[in-house]
């Protein structure tokens, strides 16, 4: 469970601070002082934040190693195999997901902007 929430976490953080980052970007040479002030404040608060995120899942990661020697101890190799597996995929499935969410998410709202236009 904490495994998922701090891929999540990760994830969302990421993207957060993407978004920032291509707004700053985007700014015009007419962009007023305020909102460039505003967008850095973001992106330093949003990496602060994606640090503390990453610690977290050096942390979990930690923890996880400890569970594994834990669960080796008890499971027969097939079903420790098994599970070393499944803890492995599924970071990366929660990432999968996120990122299918995302695509999902921006094809709908280019499908309203499309929608709008007509």
């Amino acid at each position: 469970g904490d495994l998922d929430k701090v891929v999540n976490l990760l994830l969302s953080l990421s993207g957060r601070l993407a978004r920032v980052e291509s707004a700053l970007g985007s700014l015009g040479p007419h962009a007023s002082a305020e909102d460039k002030v505003a967008l850095r404040e973001k992106q330093r608060l949003l990496v602060a934040q994606l640090e503390d995120a990453k610690e977290l899942k050096e942390h979990v990661g930690r923890r996880e190693e400890a569970v594994g020697a834990m669960v080796a101890r008890y499971l027969p190799t097939e079903h420790l195999q098994d599970y070393q597996h499944f803890v492995k995929m599924k970071s990366a499935l929660i990432a999968e997901q996120r990122e299918l969410e995302e695509k999902i998410k921006l094809g709908q709202e280019q499908l309203r902007c499309l929608r709008e236009s007509l």
